[in-house]
């Protein structure tokens, strides 16, 4: 399948040409890249990558389609896409249409048979940047114009996040569990079910008072886009719940505490996205690969006097990837769970989350 003639334009003038799909030209957005080998139907529909052009490192994209038992959030966030190959003819017999008929229906454009080694090196050396996709015969002067006039929201997470309450429920349940909506998806609410947790999602806005009236077992913090600096809101419900319930953040949701607590979360240049970072427990020298997607970190020299101590470390950076007030019963990580109960495996989120509120309940 022949796309049209598309550009990307980056804001120090860059350009590269390609084949277009999907929606004809995107909003101003950043540009980051993602590392994953799989996995583009999540990466798609992952509320962290709102406003955000995604150029992907694995070659081959679209080739098993878009499977309706993957979709993870009732539509796409992502502001567009990069691939060097793009297949529109999937092979996968679960697949109920192409990348290209998803990204059409959302608006989101994409451009393929671009060198992306090329822009994933210079994101690496300089750090994600303004860019637009727009129609190969658009003056590069037309594009940058409206690279410098638009602005990206600060705060991306009032885009993604809930508006008012949801309830998941499930059969037999055993605790109840807040979570906060920075950017959840459904992968998150069916772990919590699984283990027995009714769920009540709650938007990001939402005050300490009115999370403690739901009279939860635990509280969960989830990813989004952007940095704790752009929601005060849910960083002080961070500082007005720790110590009176078990609490947990992920990605967002743990540079959130960390803010909470008083260390300095900063800016990465080039980001981590993808499913390849090589992380160690430092309590066990364990080591794993996890899932990541995520601009900012935490200052480990800042974490001394804060309350949290660090329990993670990604081994590529020596960043912080996780920490924990344990008198709080309060923890957090920068990478993503495991979704479904493994008994022999079990998961460093979820069931410990599980852990900390039965040993609440041992204590009530």
């Amino acid at each position: 399948m022949a796309g049209r003639g598309m550009k990307l334009v980056l804001e120090d003038g860059s350009e590269y040409i390609g084949a277009g799909f999907g929606a004809g030209q995107s909003q101003v957005c950043e540009l980051v890249f993602n590392t994953s080998m799989v996995g583009y139907q999540k990466i798609l529909y992952d509320p962290a990558y709102a406003r955000q052009i995604v150029v992907m490192g694995y070659t081959l994209i679209g080739n098993y389609g878009m499977a309706d038992d993957d979709f993870e959030n009732v539509r796409p966030s992502l502001g567009g896409l990069i691939v060097r190959d793009y297949n529109d003819e999937p092979s996968n017999h679960f697949s109920r249409q192409t990348l290209n008929q998803t990204l059409t229906e959302y608006g989101i454009p994409m451009l393929s048979g671009v060198d992306t080694r090329a822009i994933m090196m210079k994101l690496r050396e300089h750090g994600a940047c303004k860019a637009i996709l727009v129609d190969a015969s658009t003056p590069t002067e037309d594009a940058l114009a409206r690279l410098k006039a638009e602005a990206i929201p600060e705060n991306l997470v009032d885009e993604v996040g809930c508006k008012h309450p949801w309830f998941y429920r499930t059969a037999g349940s055993r605790y109840k569990v807040a979570v906060v909506d920075c950017g959840v998806n459904s992968e998150m609410i069916r772990a919590l079910n699984a283990r027995g947790c009714d769920v009540t999602v709650v938007p990001y806005t939402t005050t300490a008072e009115e999370v403690l009236r739901l009279h939860p077992d635990g509280v969960l913090i989830t990813n989004g886009p952007g940095s704790p600096d752009a929601v005060p809101q849910t960083v002080e419900l961070v500082k007005a719940l720790k110590g009176r319930v078990p609490m947990v953040g992920v990605g967002l949701g743990f540079a959130i505490i960390a803010a909470a607590y008083g260390a300095k979360v900063t800016r990465l240049k080039p980001g981590h996205h993808g499913c390849n970072y090589p992380v160690r427990n430092l309590k066990t020298g364990d080591l794993f690969i996890t899932t990541q997607n995520h601009e900012y970190t935490v200052d480990a020299k800042t974490l001394s006097g804060t309350g949290l101590t660090q329990t993670y470390e990604n081994v590529i950076d020596h960043t912080v990837a996780g920490a924990e007030c344990a008198a709080d019963r309060l923890f957090g990580v920068q990478f993503y769970p495991d979704s479904l109960p493994d008994f022999e495996e079990p998961d460093v989120v979820f069931d410990a989350l599980m852990n900390l509120m039965e040993g609440v309940s041992e204590h009530a």
